[in-house]
């Protein structure tokens, strides 16, 4: 909770850096779940004894996540079922693993860019474009993308978003049409990343 108070209740089960849902975490495993495997095993091999035992028993726990999350069909829905029981929160809580965290994280950040890609938008995503794939799904967020400007102008934020989703996000609801959505996600971005915890993480990079 960003700013606890009695009885306060998140608005979703999003977490770290790129807001992943549970239902994204199962159906990261489901999808990609090989590819975190071979990576660990990767950084274990190159470990000292110590270091690659643990990842070891953290692979094999993965393992076993992974093949729950593959005893449904490969769909949202399904994978939402998982998601919202104890198995799938213990998937969820991936994201604040120090080795499998990342992997995710940066994973769904790739698999917009490539759905983007694939829906011949070439030209590179700004950090807002980015999180309208993230914030309304792939799909949705690369219409408003690809939307003239004329129409941004326009078309109500109100369809691209759940009407739950769209009531709870403090942001999209004081955004009437898709340019504003855009303009104030970059306003906020432009505030945010001036903060100590932005630069610090900016820093790791350099």
């Amino acid at each position: 909770m960003e700013y606890p108070r009695p009885g306060a209740q998140a608005i979703s089960t999003a977490l770290g850096y790129n807001q992943l849902l549970s239902t994204n975490s199962v159906e990261l495993l489901a999808e990609k779940g090989d590819q975190f495997i071979r990576a660990l095993q990767a950084k274990a091999a190159a470990s000292s004894a110590e270091a690659k035992a643990a990842l070891l028993k953290k692979i094999a726990v993965l393992k076993a996540m992974i093949a729950f999350s593959r005893t449904v069909p490969d769909s949202w829905s399904a994978h939402d079922r998982l998601a919202n029981t104890p198995k799938g929160w213990g998937i969820h809580a991936l994201n604040l693993d120090i080795d499998v965290g990342p992997l995710l994280q940066t994973q769904k950040l790739l698999d917009s860019i490539v759905f983007a890609r694939k829906q011949g938008y070439d030209a590179t995503l700004t950090a807002a474009e980015l999180e309208m794939m993230n914030l309304t799904g792939d799909g949705n967020g690369i219409d408003m993308i690809m939307m003239p400007p004329a129409w941004r102008e326009r078309v109500p934020t109100a369809n691209f978003f759940q009407p739950g989703g769209y009531a709870r996000n403090p942001i999209a609801g004081r955004a009437s049409v898709v340019s504003k959505l855009l303009a104030t996600t970059n306003a906020r971005m432009d505030e945010e990343v001036r903060l100590q915890g932005a630069k610090d993480l900016a820093a790791l990079f350099k």
